[in-house]
């Protein structure tokens, strides 16, 4: 056996994980064309790269057909149930900087709370005889964070899209998204609820705690976790 890193496989979030573990004197590259995902490790005997959607990562880490991978800890948290029974965080890379958050239309005036959000899905149950839809791709941490919230009388509905045009469609009430400057958010005319954010997310490297390794796995495991420093 050899270590599996995934490490995401397009755009910048490829390019930033490659130049943070360059700077820790290991180099990897991409080989083949931009449709093939397979790369090379240098500076550590022994490692893998596997080039795979961020989206993919946590799955991979899950099922321990990956030993390490960096992805957002909103996949992680969003995607596995019981998330930190089967990864376990080593290091954040300082990148992909994002915030899980809730935002309303601009012309709620009287809507910038948590409580506020509230009175507002039961006034608008009342009215319209449904609950106010919420448009998110984060079910789970979003039904949580709510709950924890006090707020009822709304539903989830799933958005597969751009999240922020829902309520321009007419497909939502409020959404929860991901963001990282909010502009988009302005430019759909929603503001972000003056609440602590749902999750605050960044490009993290994650080990799997049910990857098989054999002995000689754990010792290339530790090299490769000494390298980098974390």
């Amino acid at each position: 056996m050899t270590i599996k890193l995934g490490v995401p496989s397009k755009g910048r979030l490829m390019e930033k994980t490659f130049d943070w573990f360059g700077a820790r004197g290991v180099t990897l590259t991409r080989t083949g064309s931009d449709r093939e995902y397979a790369g090379a490790v240098d500076g550590v005997e022994g490692v893998d790269l596997v080039l795979l959607s961020a989206g993919e990562i946590p799955r991979e880490l899950a099922a321990g057909r990956i030993h390490l991978g960096v992805t957002g800890n909103d996949l992680i948290q969003e995607k596995l149930v019981q998330w930190d029974q089967k990864v376990e965080p080593l290091a954040p890379l300082g990148f992909g900087h994002a915030n899980l958050i809730v935002a309303v239309p601009q012309c709620w005036v009287d809507v910038d709370t948590l409580d506020d959000l509230d009175g507002a899905a039961a006034a608008f149950r009342a009215r319209h005889g449904f609950r106010m839809r919420i448009a998110t791709k984060y079910h789970r941490l979003v039904r949580d964070y709510l709950r924890r919230g006090g707020v009822a009388d709304y539903q989830l509905v799933d958005s597969q899209g751009a999240t922020e045009g829902t309520v321009k469609n007419l497909t939502a009430e409020a959404i929860a998204d991901i963001t990282s400057t909010g502009e988009t958010l302005r430019a759909n005319h929603l503001k972000i609820l003056d609440e602590p954010p749902v999750l605050e997310s960044q490009a993290t490297l994650f080990r799997s705690r049910v990857a098989a390794k054999s002995d000689q796995d754990r010792l290339v495991l530790r090299a490769l976790i000494d390298r980098l420093g974390v």
